[in-house]
């Protein structure tokens, strides 16, 4: 079995071989250099678009092992963490999380947690559509004005231009 590695951090000044040596220290995994793939990246991302995750997903075979310290290391968000991750578990690649402790996330104990992550994210996708809604009724019972504001007509723009070269 191959032992991959992937670290992620968000901003330029950050590095992620503290993300490398926690694994290699707490887990007991050896993560040889050139399996292991870290980048600096924005948490929105989702891993699809992700450079370094795709380079990753490119070398990754059954029978391998994919280790992170973090479970947002992998994606975005639930449902994008929970999709890669049945991904990998399809290609028949096993993956675990420091910070979980010692669970396979493809093994059954695995996917129950990952059933539980899916059940949770969609009742917070629900909960965030829930409370936009109310917000926006709420603006819109006090009067408030929804959406962009209008673009000037392009008459009014050309009278601002015309009025501006005038002065």
């Amino acid at each position: 079995m191959r032992v991959f590695g992937y670290g992620r951090v968000s901003t330029a000044d950050q590095t992620a071989s503290n993300q490398l040596q926690e694994l290699q220290q707490q887990l007991g995994f050896e993560i040889e250099p050139h399996r292991w793939f870290a980048e600096t990246v924005s948490g929105g991302v989702p891993s699809t678009e992700r450079k370094g995750f795709n380079k990753l997903l490119e070398r990754l075979e059954a029978g391998d092992l994919l280790v992170v310290s973090k479970l947002d290391r992998i994606g975005r968000d639930a449902l994008d963490v929970v999709s890669t991750i049945r991904r990998l578990a399809e290609k028949g690649i096993k993956v675990k999380v420091l910070a979980l402790g010692d669970v396979d996330l493809t093994s059954t104990a695995g996917k129950a947690i990952l059933g539980i992550l899916a059940t949770v994210a969609e009742l917070e996708k629900d909960l965030i559509i829930e409370r936009t809604k109310a917000g926006l009724a709420r603006a819109k019972a006090e009067g408030k004005q929804l959406g962009r504001k209008a673009k000037p007509a392009p008459a009014t723009v050309r009278s601002f231009v015309s009025a501006y070269q005038k002065a």
